[in-house]
């Protein structure tokens, strides 16, 4: 076995002991759990926005995107754009690569990869922050519901011109609102890519711990992707691209980070 698959196998035992050890993803959840009460994931940046992630979930961003190598992502959910402005930097560094490796110059405003947020409120100090970034050239927005008729006849015409997609949802994070949004946006996922859905670990937490939001234990985005891949296992669903739409809960990239906002939340689909 060569040096770089050896590592491979030594990272897949240490990712599957993890996953095995309850009590180390116990301290996790009580680690995500008591980092809510401080507002720990509105601490960081990227690139100079906020992104309001935890730090664990933007690595596995990365990594999520360096696989996929989309050249859409949809994200419903805008807040202050650092979360827009991560995943065009990671586009903008897939464009680098893709040049390199062709042996060819760079020309930033041509690339067709781009990511389009959509928000029901984008307000204007963060639409001018975004407008300003130098990788603005990379991201599109949309402003209204996430689940309005419209505002998916847009994103569903855009995601047409697109060859292969990667979906983010992250915007209100009750139930119902949550399965609307897959209903909409997971069929546009492309095969190998993922529709993560972000804040699963609502469910987790005690009852009433989100006492100033309209989501709680019970209501919340991993009911609403639990109730989907119910929906998919019984009624089914077709892709965008015409083909069964089937998904599975990665469980290995949510052992690998350990700590994540976002159980059952990293949803990967599998070829048909």
């Amino acid at each position: 076995m060569d040096a770089n698959k050896q590592f491979e196998t030594y990272v897949a035992d240490n990712i599957r002991r993890i996953g095995n050890d309850r009590d180390f993803i116990g301290l996790s959840n009580i680690w995500v759990r008591e980092s809510i009460r401080h507002n720990y994931a509105q601490n960081f940046t990227w690139l100079g926005r906020p992104v309001i992630q935890v730090p664990q979930d933007v690595y596995a961003i990365q990594e999520l995107i360096w696989r996929v190598k989309p050249d859409l992502i949809v994200e419903t959910g805008i807040a202050h754009g650092g979360s827009l402005v991560l995943s065009a930097s990671m586009l903008a560094l897939l464009d680098y690569c893709d040049a390199v490796a062709a042996g060819q110059a760079l020309d930033p405003l041509q690339s067709p990869r781009k990511v389009l947020g959509i928000d029901i409120d984008i307000r204007p100090h963060n639409r001018a922050a975004i407008e300003a970034h130098p990788l603005a050239h990379k991201i599109e927005t949309l402003q209204g519901s996430s689940i309005s008729p419209d505002i998916v006849a847009t994103v569903k015409a855009r995601a047409a011109q697109a060859q292969c997609i990667l979906v983010f949802l992250d915007s209100n994070h009750t139930h119902d609102h949550v399965l609307a949004e897959l209903e909409a946006y997971a069929p546009l996922t492309s095969e190998d890519s993922y529709c993560v859905v972000w804040d699963t670990g609502v469910e987790d937490l005690p009852e009433g711990f989100c006492r100033d939001r309209p989501w709680d234990k019970g209501n919340n985005p991993k009911t609403a992707v639990w109730e989907y891949l119910r929906l998919l296992r019984g009624e089914g669903r077709q892709a965008a691209d015409g083909k069964v739409l089937n998904f599975e809960i990665d469980k290995t990239l949510e052992h690998k980070i350990a700590i994540t906002a976002s159980p059952d939340g990293f949803l990967r689909r599998v070829p048909a």
